[in-house]
């Protein structure tokens, strides 16, 4: 079969893309704005890669169009469609589908399905549960929204029964507005945490909230349920009906329990030592995607300890505090790291890791774009400078916005600077750095290519 892909370059769809590819279909697909890391992996695939929506692209003749949620009717200002080929696939009657509908009839069927659903840590809580059945031995199946840095791609078909899916709760494509993950029909779900966001497509919580309950009711009574005992979102979402078994993880009283720093802690099932994890990762929030990640692949066979072990040799996630480059002084070093968060959640926990791993006496410079449709809409504005409470200073990229990105930053003063484009920013950091400093860039786009442009400035200063 021949599929093309629209919106091939998206981290979900790349994934598909790549498990196509070893399926033994050939893949070709479109895009616009082609960035690493998914681009890279594509083409090392030998995946034809067309720049655009053209409506030339139906010569191309493939038996069906698989449809990304990138891919909107809309039109542009000249009255013209901003997706000829959508267009052209309508007029013309031929065969198109949704990438999860896709991947539900063609990869998952019959498979055991451990789905990660959540506002933050999906990619990260995918990759763990994906390197705890590898290194157990089970040769998992699996597609992370991010390239795992101990497989080194974002999806493989694996050789075992269980594949592991990062869940997400954005919709499915413009014909088909359920959430993704309402396709997958898991056996095994971890419900990692749950806030607002997506405001482009959910008007409040309580909609979100109704998206993952319809996941609930997916998950046969055999199933298992993982949820995270200290959000009340999630509690909500149980109380609405539940017909899994549940395991908790989080709270004092749940099942799953850690003591210790996020850095080395012993991991507690129902009070009791069951293993013990020490790595590398920071922070609160990747301890507690390591209990969802053990309780989950506990479900399929893996005891607690040989979990807990495995993780100590997991390398995270490209994008996930990476470190892309020290820049070396008589002075000292600057180091600059590379991290997705963009929700204002996910930039506090990140930047609150980063001040734990490297102490008090240390700055951290938090450099970040409010790219996500939520954050363009300005819905969670009012809640960055509480986001950015850890870092030492901010630098904000406003270019884009439609609102005023430093009333939005007054509270913090001196503390943060503005700029409208990536030039400006990036002197803006590099007048500001110093010796020592910790440099973490933030956003779920390419940045302008800021961390090598950031790394360059701050070599020739």
């Amino acid at each position: 079969m021949h599929i093309h892909i629209l919106g091939i370059c998206g981290t979900f769809m790349g994934g598909l893309a790549a498990l196509a590819h070893k399926s033994g279909h050939k893949v070709t697909g479109c895009d616009a704005g082609v960035y690493p890391p998914m681009s890279d992996q594509l083409r090392a695939f030998g995946i034809e890669l067309v720049e655009g929506f053209g409506a030339d692209q139906l010569a191309l003749q493939p038996d069906v169009f698989v449809v990304g949620n990138v891919v909107s009717r809309a039109h542009l200002p000249n009255g013209m469609p901003k997706f000829p080929l959508m267009e052209a696939i309508l007029n013309a009657g031929l065969p198109y589908t949704s990438g999860p509908q896709w991947l539900a009839e063609q990869v998952l069927q019959g498979q055991h399905v451990i789905a990660v659903a959540g506002t933050h840590g999906k990619t990260t809580t995918t990759a763990m549960i994906a390197w705890i059945l590898e290194s157990a031995g089970q040769q998992p199946g699996f597609l992370v929204g991010g390239v795992p840095m101990n497989f080194g791609v974002s999806a493989r078909l694996g050789s075992g029964q269980a594949f592991v899916i990062e869940a997400d709760e954005y919709d499915t494509a413009f014909f088909d507005k359920r959430s993704k993950f309402l396709h997958y029909r898991p056996r095994t779900v971890v419900l990692n945490n749950l806030e607002f966001d997506h405001a482009d497509i959910f008007d409040d919580l309580a909609a979100i909230e109704r998206q993952f309950h319809h996941l609930v009711r997916t998950v046969p009574s055999h199933g298992r349920l993982i949820v995270n005992d200290l959000e009340e979102s999630l509690t909500r979402v149980l109380h609405a009906g539940c017909w899994s078994e549940v395991r908790s993880f989080g709270a004092l009283v749940s099942d799953f329990t850690a003591t210790g720093e996020p850095h080395a802690f012993d991991v507690l099932c129902h009070g009791l030592p069951v293993g013990q994890v020490k790595w590398a990762l920071t922070g609160l929030h990747n301890q507690l995607n390591a209990l969802a990640a053990i309780a989950a692949a506990q479900h399929v066979g893996v005891s607690p300890e040989i979990a807990a072990r495995a993780l100590g040799n997991f390398e995270n996630v490209k994008r996930r505090m990476e470190l892309r480059g020290t820049v070396v002084r008589t002075d000292g070093s600057i180091a600059v790291y590379d991290d997705f968060a963009h929700h204002p959640t996910a930039i506090r926990t990140t930047v609150d890791g980063l001040k734990r791993r490297i102490g008090p006496d240390k700055r951290i410079l938090a450099v970040f774009e409010p790219r996500s449709n939520t954050m363009k809409l300005g819905s969670m504005k009012a809640q960055l400078p509480w986001s950015l409470e850890q870092a030492d200073l901010a630098f904000c990229h406003s270019g884009g916005l439609d609102w005023n990105a430093r009333e939005a930053l007054a509270t913090l003063g001196k503390r943060a600077q503005v700029a409208d484009n990536i030039d400006t920013l990036i002197s803006q950091v590099v007048g500001s750095a110093r010796a020592g400093d910790h440099i973490v860039c933030m956003s779920n786009g390419s940045f302008g290519d800021i961390h090598r442009k950031l790394l360059a400035a701050l070599s020739k200063k």
